[in-house]
């Protein structure tokens, strides 16, 4: 019997060291170029997201899984559009606000912890467009989800999620818990997120495959840890590091084979 794969606490450990020199070169080296973020997002897709969203400087944005808010205040800077970021890590918003107050961001950028698998805590039609990149699929009850992401939308409001769990291929059960070792974990097979889409009342306007990102980016991340390795097993500890590299490398294959894939969704809530 294969034994357990234990949980690993990728997030804790990335959050909890995010500001420090080390995990910045290993983002910089990883993504080419660091803003901040903790996932399969490079800057130039941002952009690419940013223009499916259309923001304004009229616009207000809700980033559902913010992190550290580096991309966040990235989409403020660039766009002049007010923005609010929710995570449910406390360590991931401390480092968005003081990021906030550096940047001179206050004005038009706001941070709250919350459970984004919750009802949130906004009113109807509150937001001009929502964004959520690789953060879906740790949300439970996705109907309940997009319900309420359509909820929160004004009419014509769009959102944009990314969706790193598309099932495309074979998976043994060891891949899947390793894959899913850093926490909760949602898989659907493909069209799950399109039907749950129009049954919130969603307009899908646009599915674009991003695997190669995710399969980049998780060799490349994987690369960047091992090369520091004397440098980041004495702060996250042997089992962790190890936990993480055997999650990069797993994520890397399956992707770098299209068993599991990315897939970056664009939708409007009708006028």
């Amino acid at each position: 019997m294969t034994p357990p794969v234990p949980a690993v606490g990728h997030y804790d450990a990335q959050y909890g060291h995010f500001s420090s020199r080390l995990y910045a070169e290993i983002r910089a080296e990883a993504f080419g170029e660091d803003i901040g973020q903790n996932g399969w997002l490079t800057a130039d897709e941002q952009d690419l997201f940013v223009g499916w969203l259309g923001l304004t400087p009229d616009s207000r944005l809700l980033d559902i899984a913010c992190g550290s808010g580096g991309p966040t205040l990235r989409i403020a800077a660039r766009t002049g559009c007010t923005v609010v970021g929710a995570d449910v890590h406390e360590q991931a918003i401390a480092a968005a606000r003081a990021r906030t107050e550096r940047e001179g961001l206050a004005s038009r950028a706001a941070f709250e912890r919350l459970d984004a698998g919750r009802p949130l805590p906004f009113p109807d039609h509150a937001f001009d467009g929502l964004i959520c990149v690789d953060a879906v699929n740790h949300l439970p009850q996705r109907d309940r989800v997009f319900r309420e992401w359509a909820r929160v939308l004004r009419p014509g409001g769009c959102l944009v999620f990314t969706d790193p769990i598309v099932v495309t291929g074979p998976l043994t059960n060891e891949e899947i818990a390793v894959r899913s070792s850093i926490g909760f974990f949602l898989f659907v097979p493909v069209g799950t997120d399109e039907r749950l889409l129009a049954g919130a009342g969603l307009e899908v306007l646009e599915v674009a495959d991003r695997t190669e990102n995710m399969a980049r980016l998780a060799s490349r991340w994987l690369a960047a840890r091992q090369a520091r390795a004397i440098g980041l097993k004495p702060i996250e500890g042997e089992p962790t590091f190890e936990g993480q590299q055997r999650f990069f490398e797993v994520a890397a294959r399956l992707a770098a084979e299209r068993r599991l894939s990315r897939f970056a969704f664009r939708a409007r809530r009708p006028s």
